[in-house]
This record gives structure tokens, sequence and C-alpha cells, in this order.
């Protein structure tokens, strides 16, 4: 981030404007919606800020710009076309420290004022740091598309109402779940009309949060890109209170959580557990009981070797309201990126998903079941246990030729697929220094992976 966004209440305070012309004018125009006292300095001006003048009470100043007419103003917009004298006043800003925009020059700039959309006191600004404004103005059009104009008077009743809500919730993070739910009533717009119906909504919401017992959201963040985020599981993401979250979720999803959520890392590393399952239970519990909304964000989806079904069993039995949001598992996904099909009609038709994490460390499987044909395996977190994996389904039968491919980081920028056989895949692995997480896949439908060429 070039440049930290700000906003600035400049309501009755001095503000000073350097320029006559056009580009002088639409930033007065922009200005003038907070409220400001301005003050213009230029030589000329053109008719549009003449007309400013009678409408908004600005005071304009005719003469030649001297930098003794510069003050202690709260913000200062140079809007000259003499580059020299727009250097002088930069200068002379930054030497009283005094926030300056020079328009069109953003490197005599100490602020910049972005590409705005505005609905009353809803402000939504957007900035490049002057590297790509036609992206910007693009960006605002589409965002002047998504909010509807309504939005300014939702904005005003909201404010109406924060003292009601204060005194009726004293708890700061139930009264953010209250406005997350009033935000979220369907046809806001229309009860909007009918103030009346509203007002019941209203009520029947602020009743129902006197109930102390949060909510849990078990969400799957998928196989590692960000792109692959459900709809529902970013939106539950900037909702919690507290996110605790795997090492299988990856940095950038991570980013996407509430930056305000207290973050707690539950990972299990190979065979390192940071935390025991009962552990994870016993604080998603505690956390729920205080009244938060806690995030349980798991690597895939929550139901395929995530837990998941461990962790709603503990929520029932303490009566907590949990919602699931399935994610697209690692054998999905991860195949995708690396080009290989789990079923096909010439090759597979029939895939099994199998756990790498073996308890007690024995391998337990009714091996013949594993060595059919026309069948693809998946094996989760099975690069620690890769080596016992290859020789028990030799011993029982499996063909050394048999295709396998283990991708690292699969979906991610970081991916890394090898592919080799049954008799070399270890040594492959070794070599290449493969680390977790990585997921493997053994069966025919490996070999596609040449043949189709979709991955990158």
């Amino acid at each position: 981030m070039d440049n930290f966004p700000i906003f600035l209440d400049i309501k009755n305070k001095p503000v000073l404007v350097i320029g006559g012309g056009g580009i002088a004018y639409r930033k007065i125009k922009l200005l003038i919606k907070s409220k400001p006292n301005i003050k213009v300095v230029a030589k000329s001006f053109c008719e549009e800020i003449l007309d400013l003048q009678d409408k908004h009470s600005i005071e304009i100043i005719q003469k030649d710009f001297h930098l003794n007419d510069i003050e202690y103003p709260m913000i200062i917009i140079a809007a000259t076309n003499n580059k020299s004298l727009n250097k002088q006043i930069s200068q002379e800003g930054m030497k009283k420290k005094i926030p300056v925009n020079v328009v069109d020059q953003p490197s005599l700039c100490t602020f910049t004022m972005g590409s705005i959309v505005e609905r009353g006191s809803l402000v939504v600004s957007i900035s490049s740091s002057g590297k790509a404004p036609v992206l910007v103005r693009s960006l605002r059009e589409k965002i002047e598309m998504i909010i509807p104009d309504y939005y300014k008077d939702l904005v005003d009743l909201a404010g109406d109402l924060r003292a009601k809500v204060k005194k009726a919730i004293k708890m700061s993070n139930k009264r953010r779940i209250f406005w997350e739910q009033f935000f979220d009533v369907e046809n806001i717009q229309s009860f909007l009309k009918q103030n009346k119906t509203l007002t019941k909504k209203f009520n029947a919401l602020l009743k129902s949060m006197k109930d102390n017992t949060g909510e849990v959201y078990l969400v799957g963040a998928g196989p590692g890109e960000r792109d692959l985020l459900t709809i529902r599981a970013l939106h539950l993401m900037q909702k919690c209170d507290v996110c605790i979250y795997d090492n299988l979720v990856s940095d950038e999803v991570i980013e996407l959580v509430r930056r305000d959520a207290d973050m707690i890392f539950a990972g299990k590393k190979r065979d390192q557990h940071t935390f025991s399952q009962e552990k994870i239970n016993d604080l998603i519990v505690k956390y729920a009981k205080q009244g938060k909304k806690v995030l349980r964000l798991k690597g895939g989806d929550p139901f395929i070797f995530g837990r998941g079904g461990e962790e709603i069993t503990s929520l029932m039995s303490h009566k907590i309201n949990f919602q699931v949001v399935p994610g697209i598992s690692a054998a999905n996904g991860v195949s995708a990126y690396a080009g290989i099909p789990l079923t096909h009609r010439d090759y597979a038709q029939s895939c099994l998903f199998l756990t790498g994490h073996f308890k007690d460390g024995k391998i337990d499987f009714d091996w013949p079941k594993l060595i059919t044909k026309k069948q693809t395996l998946v094996i989760y977190m099975g690069l620690l246990s890769l080596p016992d994996f290859i020789k028990a389904l030799v011993e029982h039968g499996q063909k050394k030729i048999m295709p396998v491919a283990v991708i690292e980081s699969g979906t991610t920028h970081a991916q890394r697929v090898i592919v080799g056989d049954m008799g070399n895949i270890t040594n492959k692995v070794i070599r290449s220094k493969i680390k977790s997480p990585a997921l493997v896949i053994i069966g025919e439908v490996v070999k596609l992976r040449e043949q189709l060429k979709w991955f990158k």
C-alpha cells in the first residue's frame, strides 16, 4: 500500500485553493460537499467558480499568488498550470506541516483525494497512487452501479438509531452483530419507505440480541487459491470476531479475514500438533459462549479429513448455533490445477479419498480394495507416509509402473508437480525436496497430464 487512506473532517475548517481554472473548479465542487470555509486565490477565475461563490459563500481573492498567502489552512489544493509555483507551494506546505495536494503531480503531494463515490455520509474513495487513473475511473463506475441511492437514507437512519442500540446492547461485539443482521434484512429499500415495518424489524432484532450465545462458522477455505473461495465463505470471514485457522489455509486467504478479528493458529504440521482436537473444540465453545462469532477456517472442505463432524458434535452438545460452508476440496482443486482428471471413461471409473495420517502411526487399510482396475487413489496429508504407502500397495499386488503424481502447494503460485511411478516416486520426491502441504494421486489418470496439457 503506497498511500494510507484517511478521511478528514473539514467542516467549517479553512481550506486554501490556488488556481482559478477548470481543474480548480472541479476540486472546489467536490470540497463544498463537506462544507469547509474555502478561500480561492488566483489572478483570474472561470465563470463556474464565480457562480459557486454566490451559492456557497466561497471567499475569492483575485491577485497573483504569493507564498505568504499561505497562513494555516487545514489543507492546501494547488491547481495551477505553473509547475514551478506548484513546487514552491508543495515545499511551503511541507515546511508548515500542512497537507498539500498538487493536482496531477503526485510527487509533490502529501495527500491525494482519490476517485469518490458518495451517497450522503457514505463515501467510498479509490486510489492507485497516481499509477493507473483510468483503472480507478473504471472501478468507480462499477461501484456507482453497485451502491443504490437509498443507501444515503439507510446511513442516516442508522445514525439516528445508534444511541438506542448502544443503550440496549452493552457488549460492543454484540452491537456489531446487531448491525450486520439489521443491514442484511431483505428488501430493506421497501422497509425504508414503510417506516412502521422497519421499526418492527428493528425492535424484534434488538430484542433477540439479549441472548448472549454466539455462533460458529465451519468454513472450507478451499485448496489455497483465494479465488476458489465461495461467496458465502468470504461473507462469513468478514463477519467473525475470532478466527481459528489451520496451517493448510493459505496466507492469501487469511488476508481476507476481517482485519480486527482475533487470529488463533491451531495448525497441525505433519506429526506436530499445535492444539489437540479436544483443545480446538474447547476454544470454539469458549468464544461462542462469550457471545462471539467464531470462524473455524479449514483448508479444503471441513468434512473431508477436516474433522468438522467432531466439532459439530461438540457444538451440539453445548447447544451452540453453527453454520457449515463447504469448500472446494483439495482433491478437486489440486488435481484440476495439476491437469489430472480424477475420473475418465477410459482410465478411472471410481475414486477413493484416503488420509496419510494414521492413528498411532499404523497403516490400516483393506489393501486389496485399493488395488482395483480403473480406480484413482487420492491421498491427503500423505507426504510423510508415502514410502510406507507405496511399499504396502506393491506388497499387495499394485504394479510398480502405476503412475503417481505428488503436488506441492496445489492451486497456488508455489505449486510444483512431480510425476513418476510406484517404483521411483519416493526418490523423485526426496530429490525435489517436496514439502507439505502435498497431495498424492495414484492411478492411470496421471498419464492424462501430458496428453491434455491444459495446465499452466
